[in-house]
Order: C-alpha cells, then sequence, then structure tokens
C-alpha cells in the first residue's frame, strides 16, 4: 500500500468525474492531480469503490485527495456550489457552446478563480464520455487537439494533460485582476432553481406539448441561460420576471 503523504491545499478548479468505471483510473486521476497541485475531487455515481486498495495502489502516494474526495449521487448536486465549469468531450454536439484549446480554458480558469470563484473541470464516464443533459451543465467545451487518427486519451492523461496546463500557467501568471462591480457569477444551483421555474410555467402553459421534442427543448433553454454567464443579480431578476408574466393583468 502507498505511503500517506501530506498535502498542502492549493487553489485550483474542482476535479468531477462523471460515472467513472474503474477504481484504477479513479486512483491514478488522483495521483495526476497530485503532480499538478490539484486537490478537489468529487466523484458522481463510481461504479467502484474509490478508496479500494486498487484505487490507494494506482494513487501511488496521493491517497490523501481519495479520503477527501467526495461522492454524490448526481451531477446537479456536485456541481452546486461551482461557478463556472469547462467539461471536456471528444464528440459534437447538438449544442452551442464555446470550445476552448487547454490553454485558453485554463487561462479562463485562472481569471475566475482570481474573482474568488469556484471553478471545475467536468470529465466523463472512460468509455462513453458525458451525455447531452451533462454538458448543458457546463459554461464551455474544451477539445484536446491530438493525432486525428488517434486522439484516444485515457481518463487520467487527459486530467493529466489540463492539470499540467494548469499547473504551468499558475506558476507564469501574471496575477491580472477582473472586476465586474461587484457582481458575482450564479452559482449552479441558482441556476438550476431559474430552470425549474421557468419549465414549471411553461409546463402550466402548454409549451412542451410536443413529447417527442421536449428534451431537446429543454436543453435548449438551459444551454441560452448557462452560457450566457447570468450573475445572482440577475437571476433573482428573472425569477421576478417570470413571476410578473404569469401573474394576471388587472382589470384597471
Amino acid at each position: 500500500m502507498s505511503k500517506k503523504v501530506s498535502f498542502q491545499q492549493a487553489e485550483g478548479p474542482v476535479i468531477v468525474l462523471v460515472r467513472p468505471q474503474m477504481a484504477e483510473n479513479i486512483g491514478m486521476v488522483a495521483r495526476a492531480m497530485m503532480n499538478c497541485m490539484l486537490s478537489e475531487l468529487r466523484l458522481v455515481c463510481p461504479r467502484e469503490d474509490h478508496l479500494s486498495e486498487k484505487a490507494v495502489s494506482a494513487s501511488s502516494g496521493a491517497q490523501v485527495i481519495l479520503e477527501k474526495a467526495i461522492v454524490y449521487q448526481s451531477l446537479p448536486d456536485a456541481l452546486a456550489d461551482i461557478h463556472f465549469t469547462l467539461a471536456t468531450t471528444a464528440r459534437p454536439r447538438e449544442m452551442t457552446k464555446p470550445v476552448y484549446h487547454p490553454g485558453k480554458a485554463v487561462s479562463l480558469l485562472h481569471g475566475q478563480v482570481n474573482r474568488q470563484l469556484k471553478t471545475a473541470l467536468l470529465f466523463g464516464a472512460e468509455r462513453t464520455g458525458l451525455e447531452n443533459e451533462e454538458l448543458v451543465m457546463a459554461d464551455g467545451i474544451i477539445e484536446i487537439p491530438l493525432n486525428p487518427r488517434h486522439s484516444s486519451l485515457n481518463l487520467s492523461q487527459a486530467v493529466l494533460l489540463l492539470g499540467y496546463e494548469w499547473f504551468k500557467q499558475t506558476h507564469d501568471h501574471d496575477n491580472t485582476h477582473f472586476e465586474m462591480g461587484g457582481a458575482k457569477p450564479a452559482t449552479k444551483q441558482e441556476l438550476s432553481a431559474l430552470f425549474n421555474h421557468l419549465e414549471t410555467e411553461l409546463e402550466k402553459r402548454g409549451y412542451f406539448r410536443f413529447p417527442d421534442k421536449r428534451d431537446r427543448m429543454q436543453r435548449n433553454l438551459r444551454n441560452i441561460f448557462t452560457r450566457s454567464g447570468l450573475t445572482e443579480a440577475e437571476i433573482k431578476t428573472l425569477h421576478g420576471v417570470i413571476t410578473d408574466l404569469i401573474r394576471p393583468l388587472s382589470s384597471n
């Protein structure tokens, strides 16, 4: 069994693994994170125990990350306190989202962290990747340019590649700060509450009258608001707009 080592909490994006299949891969992800001074790991519905002997052995000394990892039953729960999320995917999708190469993506993450916001990098299951319903929660997509004849990456390799970009830019970063006049981006939980409010009222008015199109209509609606970078104040404003739109018109 690997020797436990002390580990200092480092600022950086949360690594979120959705439906990881193999304990060894989770362990190797922890190892990659430790290499790059990333410390927070979240797991959504893992198939195997992340504290098993196989996972600990594969972590090669990064057991502390596995011990601190939190398991969630759904992706919305795992992202509830996150302000900005980028997802990795190798397949084209039927949605409009900004696509970034690793360097640009990590620069964006640094900008969010400099504003004291919580960020996350999202990775799908080893064989199937992320589903559209999961990708819609991301603010953008990361595309890793590789040999088009053989672009397949192991889960831990993908984490290591982006983690190294984070580590490299952290040590060369110019400490640029961003100001938004005190405005703070909405968390995913606040966005989810807005979606639920809007969809509930649209449901009452028959907007989703075509069952076969419902899922795509919901994804498109959510994607519009997700990529808009809404602030907490704007979320409250939109809640108020929805409430007023459903209020009966005054007879005066």
